[in-house]
C-alpha cells in the first residue's frame, strides 16, 4: 500500500554551494527522496515518519551565509517508481562507462551498467560518485580484493567487477541499499559481490588492495584508521563525500593512519582523493 509523504521545498540564497551541502544533511535525516530545483531542493519524507522537530538538527540553519525558506505540505500517494523513470536520464562516464535503468537501450560502450536506484544514493550523477568512477576507470583492478564502503546502489563494486576485482565486499548502513545492491549486481551479472549491512568495518587487517569509500567527511575521519588497518601494504584508498575546504584535515587523517596523498578531482566544490598504504 502507497504511503502519503510530505514534501518540503527549501530556497536558499545564494543557492551555490549551499544546496549541495543541505542535501547532504537531508540525507542523514528521514528524507527519502530530492529533487534539485531552480533555487533549491525538494525533499520527501514518509508522513509516518514525520515529526515537528524533523529540522532541528539540520545545522545549516544556524550558518549565517545562507538564507534558508521553506514550506511543506502532505501529498497524496503516488507510483513513485513511475515518478523516477520520467526524471531519471542515463549518464556517461568517461568513453567507456554508460549508466542506465533497465528501462533504457543499451549503449556501446565497454561497461554497460544497469542500475535502478529507487531510494538509494549512486548512480553517478551526483558529483562524488561520478568522480569515483572516473577513478575506477583509471585502474587496473584485476584479481584484486575490493571493498566498497557505503556502497549504496553498488554501482562502484559493480564496475570493480566489470574492471577485473574478484573478490568484492560492499557495506551499507541501510537495508534498503543492501537489497537494492543485490538486485543490481544480479541485474550485471556480478552475483559474487558480497554485500552486507553494517555501520562499521569489522577489524580485517591486511584484507583489502582497494578500498572505496563514498561517504561524508565526518564518517571518514571517524573510520579512516579502520580503512588503514584493512589495507594490504601498498593499498590504495579512494575517499570522496566531501568539500575541497575538508580535503586538509582527511588529509591529515589519513597521514596519521600511515596513508599518503597521491591525487585528487574537484567537480563543482566536491573533491574525491586517492591514498597510499
Amino acid at each position: 500500500m502507497a504511503l502519503p509523504y510530505v514534501q518540503y521545498d527549501f530556497q536558499l540564497v545564494p543557492a551555490v554551494p549551499w544546496a549541495e551541502i543541505l542535501l547532504a544533511e537531508l540525507e542523514d535525516s528521514p528524507f527519502e527522496s530530492f529533487e534539485f530545483y531552480e533555487g533549491g531542493i525538494r525533499a520527501y519524507v514518509p508522513e509516518p515518519l514525520w515529526h515537528e522537530h524533523l529540522l532541528d538538527e539540520i545545522t545549516l540553519f544556524k550558518n549565517d551565509e545562507v538564507q534558508i525558506q521553506y514550506a511543506y505540505k502532505t501529498i497524496a500517494p503516488e507510483n513513485w517508481n513511475v515518478k523516477w523513470e520520467q526524471n531519471f536520464p542515463p549518464i556517461q562516464v568517461g568513453n567507456e562507462c554508460f549508466i542506465r535503468a533497465d528501462f533504457h537501450p543499451p549503449s556501446q560502450c565497454t561497461f554497460d551498467l544497469v542500475i535502478n536506484p529507487k531510494m538509494s544514493f549512486g548512480t553517478g550523477h551526483h558529483q562524488t560518485t561520478h568522480m569515483m568512477l572516473e577513478f575506477i576507470l583509471e585502474e587496473d583492478l584485476t584479481d584484486k580484493n575490493v571493498l566498497d564502503m557505503g556502497c549504496g546502489t553498488g554501482v562502484l563494486a559493480i564496475l570493480a567487477a566489470k574492471k577485473g576485482a574478484t573478490e568484492i565486499l560492499g557495506i551499507d548502513n541501510d537495508p534498503w541499499c543492501i537489497t537494492n545492491s543485490n538486485e543490481n549486481a544480479a541485474m550485471n551479472a556480478c552475483d559474487f559481490i558480497r554485500f552486507e549491512q553494517a555501520e562499521i568495518l569489522a577489524h580485517q587487517p591486511n584484507k583489502f588492495d582497494c578500498i572505496f569509500a563514498n561517504i561524508n567527511k565526518n564518517i571518514l575521519l571517524s573510520q579512516i584508521e579502520s580503512y588503514a588497518l584493512a589495507l594490504q601494504p601498498e593499498g590504495k584508498l579512494w575517499i570522496s563525500g566531501f568539500y575541497q575546504s575538508d580535503l586538509e584535515d582527511l588529509r591529515t587523517c589519513c597521514s596519521n593512519h600511515g596513508l599518503y596523498f597521491m591525487e585528487q578531482k574537484e567537480k563543482e566544490h566536491w573533491t574525491a582523493a586517492k591514498f597510499c598504504k
